[in-house]
């Protein structure tokens, strides 16, 4: 079935808000002071995240392809895999998605917003953070990282066979690259999934919040974009 442009990019808003949500729902169950998953540790996180993925993967891939990250929107224009007329209306999406999805998660965890006083705990259930401050470390990590998932998402999905037990594949990748790769900078893997919440967390008036860190901002936009780019090139001349 064709769906039009308005539906799909309807597909990418609430598949990239269920995305952030449930992901960064679960760094905010590990951070956030008092919460029942307090201190509960980077496999929770992991897990969150892989789940996180797969389910609007799951959900929207018949629609508009679950993208829900504008690494792979933009890797796959680059690559002739996607029109470029289309690209701006998903990356819109994509950025409105991850603001809501971030949204819903201050709304659901305010109180306990307001008990945490580590600034960095709480930017950190909004977007990464090299935990050595540093934005090569950062960029290496985020390129390679987003390079693993994205030649890892082109392959799993390349067949068009048992679509189900592919996306099953791409939630375990996911859970696989937070907790192997994703102990230096959060991970991003998405220039959505940061940037959208990190202007959130720039207007919201929440206490002990700290500095937004927009200095490191361009690290998990510009690392992950050419990560997928050259894991699409790569899969594109070695594979199709």
């Amino acid at each position: 079935m064709h769906y039009t442009l308005f539906i799909r990019c309807m597909a990418e808003f609430i598949g990239t808000a269920l995305m952030v949500a449930l992901g960064n729902g679960s760094v905010a169950n590990v951070e956030l002071k008092g919460t029942k998953g307090f201190h509960g540790g980077w496999i929770l996180i992991g897990f969150g995240y892989g789940i996180g993925v797969m389910i609007p993967a799951m959900m929207f891939a018949g629609t508009s392809g679950a993208q829900i990250n504008p690494a792979m929107t933009l890797a796959m224009a680059v690559n002739g895999q996607f029109p470029w007329g289309e690209v701006l209306p998903y990356l819109v999406a994509q950025m409105l998605g991850a603001i809501f999805g971030q949204a819903c998660i201050v709304a659901a965890y305010k109180p306990y917003y307001d008990k945490t006083t580590n600034a960095e705990s709480i930017l950190g259930t909004f977007s990464t953070i090299d935990n050595v401050h540093s934005k090569w470390n950062g960029f290496i990590n985020e390129f390679l990282g987003t390079f693993v998932l994205i030649l890892g998402a082109v392959a799993l999905t390349s067949d068009k066979i048992g679509p189900r037990s592919d996306l099953l594949g791409l939630g375990f990748l996911v859970m696989a690259l937070v907790v192997s790769l994703g102990g230096a900078t959060g991970p991003a893997l998405n220039p959505a999934r940061d940037l959208g919440p990190r202007l959130l967390h720039a207007v919201l008036p929440l206490q002990h919040k700290g500095s937004s860190q927009f200095e490191y901002s361009w690290v998990p936009v510009v690392a992950p974009i050419l990560g997928g780019i050259v894991a699409v090139k790569v899969w594109t001349i070695f594979f199709s």
